[in-house]
């Protein structure tokens, strides 16, 4: 993919990875279609870089929202990348979720990717290459304590970009799954940054991130995973996960003295 002749939607762009690839992705000349919830954080790339990029403040969990987004894709020109960057976390027990913060989650962070992505594959099919990139998680692959509502999304989003890409075999679609560590936005509460630095736990900065995520989508990859030894730790929990399960019951202690009885969330 190369990303001079880029016409690319992208979610979450006013968050941590999303505005990082914002940045790289108007400084190669790519035309951008930013949806994010601050306008106010693009300002500056508006005004830096106004052929290229514009932003729309839908929301991705409504038909409406999404439908916006899609006549702001035609009059682009069309589209052939969708890069599904936005997300929510929630750092805390499946218990001390209620219910409307657990169907948000799984709203943002599988529904409207799965969704957008649908209405997206006409324009996508249409152009001579083109290409999704999910963002996923490295929690996509580990179920992790703590965090078994935002596994169970990543984990589908996984296998969703999977599937996807399978199905798209025969098109001119490529799917790409991005795996990043835990990385240093607003995404993680105090109480998650905490326990990742009690644990000793490696956080990257957005930029380098972005910056990953770019040259895959040059060099055409399928999968990208992001930090060591988490990736091999993705690789011993699918072949050994007993390993992996002692391993965390070692640190479950641990993760419930930061979990604390309330999780703050936010959304990127």
């Amino acid at each position: 993919m190369r990303l001079p002749e880029s016409r690319v939607v992208l979610t979450g762009a006013s968050g941590g990875i999303g505005l990082e690839l914002t940045k790289l992705l108007c400084a190669a000349g790519a035309q951008v279609l930013a949806i994010g919830r601050e306008r106010g954080k693009l300002a500056g790339l508006m005004d830096r870089y106004p052929g290229c990029l514009r932003w729309q403040g839908a929301d991705l969990r409504t038909a409406e929202g999404r439908e916006q987004i899609i006549d702001q894709a035609r009059e682009m020109g069309g589209v052939n990348v969708l890069i599904n960057a936005a997300g929510v976390n929630r750092f805390a027990l499946l218990d001390q979720l209620d219910e409307f913060a657990l169907d948000e989650l799984l709203d943002i962070n599988l529904k409207a990717p799965l969704q957008l992505t649908r209405a997206c594959l006409p324009l996508l099919r249409a152009q001579p290459k083109s290409l999704v990139v999910n963002v996923g998680s490295t929690y996509g692959s580990i179920g992790y304590p703590g965090y078994a509502t935002y596994c169970a999304s990543k984990f589908a989003l996984r296998g969703f970009s999977e599937a996807l890409r399978r199905e798209l075999a025969d098109t001119p679609v490529n799917v790409l799954y991005v795996a990043p560590r835990a990385t240093r936005t607003r995404m993680n509460s105090s109480a998650a940054t905490a326990l990742n630095q009690a644990l000793k736990v490696g956080m990257d900065d957005p930029a380098d991130v972005a910056k990953a995520v770019l040259e895959a989508m040059q060099s055409e990859r399928s999968e990208l995973y992001l930090g060591w030894p988490e990736k091999l730790f993705v690789r011993i929990n699918g072949m050994l996960p007993g390993v992996v399960d002692r391993a965390l019951r070692k640190q479950l202690p641990v993760i419930l003295r930061y979990i604390g009885s309330h999780s703050k969330e936010s959304i990127k």
